[in-house]
């Protein structure tokens, strides 16, 4: 029992560091403590990690709008954060006719996260806002990467497999995602 409660401070620790430093794979460390929790034979550990994930990702998200609400564009820039002016210009439309749907949808799409963070820091969202439409957001994100976890943990005899697969799958949508929406936007000419 100590040992699962250690593995989900973790697990919350390292989502929490990914959601504020963008270049930790959060969703494989999710799919892959799944996995893991899946060939323990204890379904309620499964339960826990969503919790743990979810958790650590709603921490990381409001230390980083917080970041973004007091730091503004000056450390936005600094940070890189900021890098594509237009798009961020349309995230803020968008985010003005439907906040809790952009929110929730960003937390799914590879690399849409810190750019809808940025726009509904840069548009002044309010933190009773924020905070209630990331809190679903923060939870089905987590359950989808668990799935995704659990179908690699149950098509493997072995936990390492179903961990490295579950890896792989995910690495795979993010870049085929990351390459769809590259393709969909308009080239500047």
């Amino acid at each position: 029992m100590t040992a699962t409660l250690g593995t989900l401070a973790w697990l919350f620790a390292v989502v929490c560091f990914g959601a504020i430093i963008p270049i930790v794979p959060t969703g494989a460390a999710v799919s892959g403590a799944t996995a893991l929790a899946f060939h323990e034979g204890r379904p309620v550990t499964m339960v826990f990690v969503v919790a743990a994930g979810a958790a650590g990702a709603y921490a990381g998200d409001l230390v980083m709008y917080a970041m973004c609400r007091f730091g503004g564009e000056q450390l936005a820039r600094r940070l890189r954060w900021l890098r594509d002016e237009e798009h961020l210009a349309a995230v803020k439309e968008r985010l003005k006719a439907k906040q809790v749907s952009v929110l929730l949808v960003s937390r799914l799409i590879p690399g849409g996260r810190v750019p809808v963070l940025l726009a509904a820091a840069f548009a002044g969202i309010t933190w009773e806002t924020f905070v209630v439409a990331n809190l679903p957001a923060c939870a089905l994100w987590s359950a989808v990467y668990a799935a995704i976890g659990l179908a690699g943990g149950s098509l493997f005899p072995q936990p390492w497999q179903g961990v490295l697969a579950a890896v792989i799958v995910i690495l795979i949508v993010n870049q085929a995602l990351t390459w769809w929406n590259k393709r969909r936007q308009p080239t500047s000419t």
